[in-house]
């Protein structure tokens, strides 16, 4: 067993020294590909941080003070209710002081600065509100009305915001993954292609051990390990250009003024650590897929 292992990996070295230009595009192929993949991850969940507060068709927020009572509370709740042609009552949700906190953490991720002026006891309360109506002036009139009310600190509307950042969003998110599928389709065929070439150079030596009784399996392995060597360096790479790009992103961010609403935009870093696997398994499954098809093909003629 340790002298097949020990020389699937002397064969595969070998194989990289050969083929040092069509390996290294290869790569370099793949790495840029991943790195397109990895960024359309993290601009996705940049846009979901920004919009995460209007979810669920949400139009209107009502913000409702910290030091506000129960009993005013209970009559922003029956004031919202009291209009159930306007207002879809089913979907009326209640962000109470831990629910909201934890969503200013999305929110303000990226701005530490507001972040730190809040506490699970400071911050305030909230309404998401769901209007049955799509006249605006309709649901601004109702935003009026509900400044007034004790309690109340402030009345957010989605308004255009929600389309042009939801569109933006797409667009982006569309181009760069198109971008992304097409690159790895080249990769695959570009690993593909130099594992084809790395076994017609070995045609000669392959038919011999076939003539003293090596099994397809035995020659085919150092081949596609070379491919997956290929592919999972190509993601090695890409990670290390996915959190340089959010960093740079990240200390670009802090330079702006606190409260711009850019901070949402900040990917978490437990959210990055997810995305360099993703990528790093993504690199190996092309690497493998692309040299098992090449080395099964050529075998099988």
């Amino acid at each position: 067993m340790l002298a097949r292992i020990e020389y699937a990996l002397r064969e595969t070295w070998a194989s990289f020294r050969r083929n040092l230009t069509l390996t290294l595009a290869a790569v370099v192929t793949s790495a840029i590909a991943l790195l397109l993949v990895g960024t359309t991850f993290l601009i996705q969940r940049a846009f979901e941080n920004l919009l995460v507060q209007w979810r669920g068709d949400v139009a209107m927020i009502v913000f409702v003070r910290s030091d506000a009572s129960v009993e005013q509370v209970a009559l922003i709740d029956s004031t919202l209710r009291a209009a159930p042609s306007v207002i879809d009552v089913d979907k009326l949700r209640y962000l109470d002081k831990p629910e909201s906190y934890a969503e200013a953490q999305r929110i303000f991720v990226g701005d530490p600065v507001t972040l730190s002026l809040l506490t699970p006891e400071t911050i305030p309360t909230q309404f998401k509100v769901v209007p049955l109506t799509q006249d605006t002036n309709l649901v601004r009139s109702l935003a009026d009305q509900y400044r007034t009310l004790p309690g109340v600190e402030a009345v957010a509307l989605a308004e255009d915001e929600f389309e042009v950042i939801s569109t933006l969003s797409s667009f982006v998110r569309t181009v760069t993954l198109i971008m992304s599928l097409v690159l790895l389709l080249v990769a695959i065929g570009l690993i593909w292609n130099t594992i084809r070439t790395a076994m017609f150079a070995r045609r000669r030596e392959i038919e011999v051990m076939k003539l003293v009784g090596a099994t397809n399996w035995f020659i085919r392995v150092p081949f596609m390990l070379e491919g997956l060597l290929q592919g999972l360096i190509g993601g090695v790479v890409s990670c290390a250009g996915v959190w340089a790009l959010n960093s740079a992103w990240t200390n670009g961010v802090a330079a702006f003024k606190p409260g711009t609403g850019i901070s949402s935009l900040v990917v978490p870093s437990g959210y990055l650590s997810g995305v360099m696997i993703a990528v790093l398994l993504l690199g190996a499954a092309i690497g493998a897929i692309g040299s098992a098809i090449a080395a099964s093909r050529f075998l099988d003629v």
